[in-house]
């Protein structure tokens, strides 16, 4: 088979491979449609996961069922289904420790283009099917499945970390796709107010869409500062950090009032230490409390969401600016989400 795989740092391609084997609990998918995301730039151009060599880079796909193993009981070939970034080893003993998404170790729930080939290919192996695959609602577009994924549970899963809450004043930083469900998920969660930092047009347009009340372009002026002339001094409640750098989270810091919480989904792909401003953090007595999470994956998360699309309460149309067809278009694709035209939110590879 062949696939569109990480050659080297810098270095992207079509390889040659032999189509994964099935194990008795597995499934073999072939996908209907993809969407590169930031993480796959991290990989390639900044090296955060050291330098693969021919590894078939993607982790977002909806796809059809080529093949099961002899103990799958839900799944046959030619069921259409949604496949999440994160696939757990549900038997794992950090699953049964409420922490799927490490099963195995640090991070370890997250395979695709990471410890195995990723989805980019013309066939990709599920582990442990019956938990990890999601049938594709009758009637849902599978390109705006695909955001499902990843970018609506990392998103939605900011504003869990954060623990947003009825009437919450939210910060959201960085309005990329997950930065743009994150306040769709601390809207739905019944924020009050909610701050969202980003400066391309489009993306401030779909955050209002999505329930942000007022926005902050950090190219004028401090964000911090903003953040307290906007709140008369008294800071936000909770805040999501979709966005920036190691850096970002010192920014924030200083604007969480007493008690607040922090839920970051950004994912740090270079730098080597995330640093707290002491006096603001209460000289290490403030309660303010920062929890960086990786999303849950598995099919009860694919499930539930995508029933809030069935039944419209999230539209994720408003993400899709650009749809490509073809496998000759992911290098194109990639290549959006690595360099951002302010045209851009999120790229789509339909097959």
């Amino acid at each position: 088979m062949k696939g569109f795989a990480m050659l080297g740092l810098n270095r992207v391609g079509w390889i040659e491979k032999e189509k994964p084997q099935c194990g008795a609990l597995d499934a073999l998918v072939s996908p209907l449609a993809v969407a590169p995301c930031t993480s796959d730039v991290h990989t390639v151009w900044e090296g955060a996961l050291g330098d693969r060599h021919d590894m078939i880079l993607g982790h977002e796909a909806v796809g059809i069922v080529s093949e099961v193993g002899a103990l799958v009981r839900d799944f046959k070939p030619g069921d259409k289904v949604i496949v999440p970034a994160i696939t757990p080893d549900w038997n794992s003993l950090e699953a049964q420790g409420g922490y799927s998404m490490h099963s195995g170790g640090m991070l370890a729930g997250w395979k695709f283009s990471n410890f195995k080939d990723g989805v980019f290919g013309e066939f990709f192996h599920v582990n442990d099917a019956d938990g990890n695959l999601a049938h594709l609602p009758d009637g849902l577009d599978p390109v705006e499945a695909v955001m499902l994924s990843d970018m609506v549970p990392t998103g939605f899963h900011g504003a869990e970390l954060a623990d947003v809450q009825y009437g919450d004043t939210v910060l959201v930083v960085g309005i990329g796709p997950v930065g743009l469900m994150a306040v769709a998920g601390a809207a739905l969660r019944g924020a009050g107010r909610i701050f969202a930092v980003g400066s391309r047009a489009l993306c401030i347009e779909a955050a209002r869409g999505y329930g942000a009340t007022e926005i902050i372009d950090y190219h004028n002026g401090d964000l911090g500062a903003q953040v307290m002339e906007m709140t008369g001094g008294k800071g936000v409640d909770k805040a999501i950090i979709a966005g920036g750098t190691v850096g970002t989270i010192a920014q924030v810091i200083p604007v969480l009032k007493p008690g607040g919480r922090i839920g970051n989904v950004n994912y740090l792909g270079s730098g080597e230490f995330v640093t707290i401003p002491r006096i603001e953090w209460g000289c290490g007595m403030g309660h303010k409390v920062v929890v960086g999470g990786l999303m849950p994956g598995g099919r009860l998360r694919m499930e539930k969401l995508a029933s809030m699309m069935v039944y419209g309460r999230l539209n994720v149309a408003p993400l899709i600016t650009h749809r490509f067809n073809g496998f000759e278009n992911m290098e194109k694709s990639l290549n959006l989400m690595k360099d951002k035209p302010r045209d851009l939110i999120k790229p789509v590879v339909i097959l």
